[in-house]
């Protein structure tokens, strides 16, 4: 696993303004934005401010920022029309997490097959 810090997380300086991304959703502990190689019509990462490596350990050290990130996945995709959707935190590189910046992803706009691969 990557020890990325926040001076070197990409998902921090998206946060920061740093890099550009498709922000389509903030509030004072969250941001939204479309992920640069969707899977889904609607696929959108929902990251915390604050850096924490992955979703258990941002349950950890707050735990409320978790029903944040979903309360606001929840705003966009009924944003995007979405009553049914799909969400998912990939914890460690064995589960695909590729950014180490806890991530929520919001897929939706298609059929969604189970188990997920």
């Amino acid at each position: 696993m990557s020890a990325a810090t926040p001076d070197s997380c990409l998902f921090c300086k998206i946060v920061a303004g740093d890099i550009p991304a498709d922000v389509v959703a903030q509030n004072d502990d969250a941001v939204a934005f479309r992920d640069v190689d969707p899977q889904a019509p609607t696929h959108v990462l929902v990251v915390p401010r604050s850096h924490y490596a992955d979703a258990s350990a941002l349950a950890d050290g707050e735990p409320g920022t978790v029903a944040v990130l979903v309360s606001l996945a929840r705003d966009v995709a009924q944003g995007d029309g979405l009553d049914d959707y799909r969400l998912v935190f990939n914890t460690g590189p064995g589960a695909g997490q590729t950014v180490f910046h806890t991530h929520l992803h919001l897929l939706g706009g298609r059929a969604m097959t189970w188990p997920p691969g």
